[in-house]
């Protein structure tokens, strides 16, 4: 049994004390700090070494447009980055938890992460991409990919505020819209490339306190060979299902089977159905069923 009640209210206006006036109610939403939006534009630099440090966009939507010669580093995560109309630049973007869009751009470097990674009438692009959706270019030539190296303290949590995690990148699985008979609007880096002769780290007072490396070893994304051609028919994929130590345990065994020579091919993290494992583990699946209520991560050696 239940009951609803409520108070008659009076026909008189509410009366406050004499000399004051009624205060304005407060909400939540007032009390958040404002945003303004200049703060997250870049246009018309030349010439210059520019970026936000850490905590500076804080998941806000950026755009860059019209900018020539620039270094520009976005070391935070982001909502969506549009870059347009930008000539010889270089950029560094931070996890960005939906689309990075570049358009009209010409003869610029970048590393970054994003969900989806979009390109339109470009021209010679060098791109180091973390990616867990297919890169998508359109009328566009010369656009060269490869994987993401690059590390900072802060990166890790940064892929988590913005969705992304670091085992899903399909850097290298390309889809061309406006493809032209016998020739390549795409192409892969070399495996060997240099990634600080493509994307320096920063060398500004401000930027420098980015604690900031390039090496492969240190890399928070796995560096895989992705859709290069095949070095050997040998092939090993081997599942981690989820646990306190699951990322950690990845990256332990990635590191020892690289360092025996072995290549990773790529990684994966997923959810994982009976079907999906019975069509994994075959005769075998059934002891496997218990550990399926969690993602896992698999890798794939060569």
């Amino acid at each position: 049994m239940g009951g609803c009640f409520s108070k008659e209210r009076s026909g008189e206006k509410e009366s406050w004390p004499e000399g004051e006036e009624e205060r304005p109610k407060q909400y939540s939403w007032d009390q958040r700090e404002k945003v303004d939006p200049k703060d997250f534009i870049f246009s018309g630099l030349k010439d210059e070494t520019i970026g936000r440090i850490p905590g500076k966009v804080a998941g806000q939507q950026f755009v860059i447009q019209d900018c020539e010669n620039c270094n520009i580093y976005i070391f935070d995560h982001s909502a969506t980055i549009t870059i347009d109309d930008c000539t010889n630049c270089i950029f560094f973007l931070g996890p960005v938890k939906g689309s990075v869009f570049f358009r009209n751009c010409r003869n610029c470097k970048c590393t970054l992460a994003c969900q989806q990674f979009r390109v339109r009438d470009c021209r010679k692009l060098d791109v180091f991409l973390c990616c867990p959706t297919q890169p998508i270019i359109e009328s566009s030539t010369n656009i060269k990919f490869g994987c993401f190296q690059w590390y900072y303290p802060e990166l890790a949590f940064q892929f988590k505020d913005a969705g992304l995690s670091i085992f899903n990148n399909m850097w290298s699985n390309v889809h061309d819209f406006t493809p032209v008979s016998g020739e390549f609007n795409w192409s892969l880096l070399p495996e060997d490339a240099v990634i600080q002769d493509y994307v320096p780290p920063p060398t500004t007072e401000e930027l420098k306190i980015v604690r900031v490396s390039t090496e492969a070893n240190r890399s928070i994304i796995p560096i895989s060979r992705g859709q290069r051609q095949k070095i050997s028919e040998e092939e090993c994929l081997v599942v981690l299902f989820a646990s306190d130590y699951t990322t950690a345990n990845a990256r332990k065994l990635i590191d020892e089977m690289v360092g025996k020579g072995f290549f990773l091919v790529q990684t994966k993290e997923v959810s994982m159905k009976a079907e999906d494992a019975q069509r994994v583990f075959q005769g075998k699946a059934s002891d496997f069923l218990p550990l399926l209520n969690n993602e896992m991560a698999s890798v794939h050696i060569t």
